[in-house]
């Protein structure tokens, strides 16, 4: 059983992805507790993995968002296997403190300062910036490095700073610009 917050079909809203049509399953809880945290997660029902995957089949794309809170609580290598045998393609956003399973085919990271990152692929870092020092996250070993505006608040200092940090680029949290889920 795993505890899911919610399923839902929408658009991918931030990071390389964005604009694309996906299936994501939110998870419950996490283990941090970031005090910029925009997602209420804590609540969920206890679903099998059959049920999940009922749910999820509902709709037409073949890309699947594991999200939370922070999904590597509650999946492992069955699961991935699951839902690749499914025919999906497997996206995660993680906090990066807790191993992955093997298999999953997009790894997004969004570190956050103080916490240990625990996995060692990423295929791209997502980081909601509120002046902490970057110099670190973009070593991370990714193909792609973004910088979010947090809650779009902050958003001319990030394209300020990308523009001097050439490095970086910007991803912007279009589901609440345009207001879709």
């Amino acid at each position: 059983m795993r505890k899911i917050n919610q399923i839902f079909y929408s658009l991918q809203g931030e990071g390389y992805h964005t604009g694309k049509a996906a299936v994501f399953i939110r998870f419950s809880g996490c283990n941090l507790k970031c005090s910029f945290c925009d997602t209420e997660h804590e609540e969920g029902t206890l679903m099998s993995d059959e049920e999940i995957l009922e749910a999820i089949s509902a709709y037409p794309s073949d890309m699947v968002i594991l999200t939370g809170g922070e999904p590597a609580l509650w999946i492992d290598d069955a699961f991935i296997d699951m839902l690749h045998k499914a025919g999906k393609y497997i996206c995660i956003e993680t906090n990066g403190t807790r191993p992955l399973p093997k298999g999953i085919d997009w790894v997004t990271c969004s570190p956050k300062e103080g916490a240990p990152i625990k996995i060692d692929h990423m295929d791209e870092v997502k980081v909601v910036y509120q002046r902490q020092d970057l110099s670190s996250y973009i070593q991370l070993p990714a193909k792609h490095h973004f910088l979010q505006p947090c809650s779009c608040r902050n958003t001319m200092e990030i394209v300020n700073y990308i523009l001097e940090h050439p490095e970086w680029q910007l991803s912007l949290q279009t589901h609440k610009l345009i207001d879709i889920a």
